[in-house]
This record gives C-alpha cells, structure tokens and sequence, in this order.
C-alpha cells in the first residue's frame, strides 16, 4: 500500500504584537528553514486573543506573504486567551472512540461555556497513578466563535488554515524539537508574549499543567513610559538593551525588575498550584520563549524570583538555516518560539 506524504505547512503565529512567519522542510539532517518573517499589527488589533480589527491583521497577513514570497496556502496556526480552556481530568478508563462519542458529555462539567458554543478536543494521558480504573485526560475547549473570527480572517488573506492549535502546546512541540525531554524531568516552558504569557508544564514529552495569564512584555514597555516620559518605539528598544535619550541604565534597570516581579509572581503563582496538586512532582527547570523573553536580564530576574534554573529558549537550536537569515533569529530568535512549533506540524497528524 502506497502511503501518501503529509501536506507540507508553514507555520503563522498571529500574536498582538506582531505576525511571525515559519517555513520548515524536513530531511534526513533534520528540519531545514525555508523561510522566515515577522511584520507589526496595530496597537490593540488583538486583545486577550480576540480578533479587534480583522481588517488590519488580514492585510499585515498580506504583507507579510508578499515580502517573504510564500507559496504555500495551507497553514498551521494557533489562539490562546480566555476563550480557550485546557483542564486535565479524570475519568473511568474507556478507549479513544469511547471517549470520543461520550466527550461532550463529560466535557459539559469542565467547561463554563455553552459546550454548543465549543469546539472539544482530547487526549489521553494514561491511567490514573492512584487508580488504575481511571484514566487521566487533557481536555482542550476553544469557543467556535474564536476559530471562526480566525478562519475568516486568514481566508481574507488568501489562505487555508488547515492546524489550529494551541499557543502553549505549540511551543510544547518547539521546545521538544530543540531541548529533547529527559525522563523523569518535570520543566515549565513559560511562552511571554505581548499581552499573554502562557505556562505549559511538561513531563515525558505530556502535558501537566496549562494556565495563560493576562499579563506579558507590554507590561515591561508600558511601564518604561510611564516612568521616562518616551513613547512606545523607544521604550521597546530601551527594554531590549538600546541606548535611549533619557532613559538612565540603573532606572531602566529598577523599572524591569518591578514589570519583571508582576509575571513572575503570576508564573510562580501557577507553579505553587501545579506543586500543591501534583505533590510528587518538582518543577526542575524553566524555559522561557516568546517576545518578552528578549528583555534584557530577564533570565536572570525570573531566576532568582522563582528559585529554579531558567534559560532562554533558541526556537532554531536544531533546525539548519542559511546565513541570510542569522541576523533576524539572532535579535528576535525567542520570538519565534510558536510560529517553530506550528511549522512542525503537518496536515492530519
């Protein structure tokens, strides 16, 4: 029997900062980079994951796909917020086609939306370690309201968005691609964008824990502002290291540390959670991708905030890619961390 090859994606992360643009092709050596692109929204075009301002995003889609010279229509790409719910529970043991037909029952004591106004997907994580007649499930409801606001806006822009995944579980696939999971090592991937920052906690390559929190590198640029009186450009150049005109390196530095203890604590705060409900697990490590991960010192502060080794994520760790494109991953590579993950994927798998 002839086994036909799954459609080649390319992966396009829509965050409220900007749109980033991964194309990836898979040998024998490995994922190589086709291509690669990153174009600016709007200030609020997106707002907790909910599309303000189709029109806008669907041309800087455009844009973005001229430049790059993209021929791929098919798409993988990702939402995140409050209209999407991610809950591990338990159940009796029951097949994947078991679960499938009775999901929405189940499903209707978990999800505080109307389960008609839900699209639901699972997956089984294996059986309960306290009760082997129960079975652990991750439990997946975005609003259809939200994948249709999506769909439409990337078929404004020409295009079939074929994946639609998760912003955490994206970045779940990145990190594994570039930082294989040792047994037994429970890690945290912390996703900081723009206005979210997403927690995925990780064990053996499933799952554990997912929590977005309302809060991301906007804080850090906002709060520079405030503080030196500059406007949005320069306060985003001086949070990533530049020389700004009035902005002095000891205060930049306090204003940091302040923005920096906000998202730690929420992170801290989701990790203390995990702890208290999965009391025979440590979280040993913590990743960091996303925007806000270029911030400078950032590594360092979380470190210290949350008592765990911390390291910077380099989404291209294990992919090849041509020298034209090491300057843009070597200033905006973490940012990347989603759009990577999304380009793994492949139609149907």
């Amino acid at each position: 029997m002839i086994q036909l090859r799954k459609k080649n994606l390319f992966g396009l992360d829509v965050g409220s900062y900007a749109i980033k643009m991964v194309e990836l092709k898979e040998g024998k050596k490995g994922y190589q980079l086709i291509n690669i692109g990153l174009a600016p929204i709007p200030p609020d075009a997106i707002v907790d994951g909910a599309l303000m301002d189709p029109g806008a995003i669907a041309e800087a889609i455009t844009a973005l796909l001229a430049k790059t010279k993209v021929k791929l229509k098919d798409v993988a790409t990702s939402i995140a917020g409050h209209s999407v719910i991610i809950k591990k529970i338990t159940l009796a043991s029951m097949s994947d086609e078991e679960l499938a037909d009775s999901i929405q029952w189940e499903a209707e004591q978990y999800v505080p939306f109307d389960i008609a106004d839900v699209n639901l997907d699972f997956e089984i994580l294996g059986p309960d370690p306290v009760d082997e007649s129960q079975m652990e499930v991750l439990l997946v409801a975005a609003k259809k309201e939200t994948i249709d606001d999506y769909t439409a806006v990337f078929a404004e822009a020409g295009l079939n968005p074929v994946v639609m995944d998760i912003d955490a579980f994206a970045c779940q696939n990145m990190l594994e691609l570039n930082y294989p999971p040792d047994d037994g090592v429970v890690t945290a991937i912390v996703n900081i964008g723009a206005g979210l920052t997403n927690v995925n906690i990780l064990k053996d390559g499933a799952s554990l824990f997912v929590r977005d929190v309302a809060s991301g590198g906007n804080h850090f640029t906002e709060a520079i502002q405030k503080r030196f009186g500059v406007g949005q450009e320069l306060a985003d150049s001086a949070k990533l290291g530049a020389s700004v005109e009035g902005v002095d390196s000891s205060g930049l530095k306090e204003v940091i540390r302040e923005s920096m203890d906000g998202i730690a604590s929420e992170v801290a705060r989701t990790l203390d959670f995990f702890l208290a409900t999965n009391p025979d697990n440590n979280v040993d490590k913590v990743f960091i991708s996303g925007g806000g991960a270029r911030v400078k010192g950032l590594g360092a502060l979380m470190s210290d905030k949350l008592g765990v080794p911390v390291e910077i994520v380099d989404p291209f760790q294990m992919i090849n890619f041509n020298k034209k494109y090491a300057e843009m991953i070597a200033a905006e590579g973490p940012s990347f961390g989603v759009a990577v993950g999304l380009a793994i994927r492949k139609a149907g798998d």
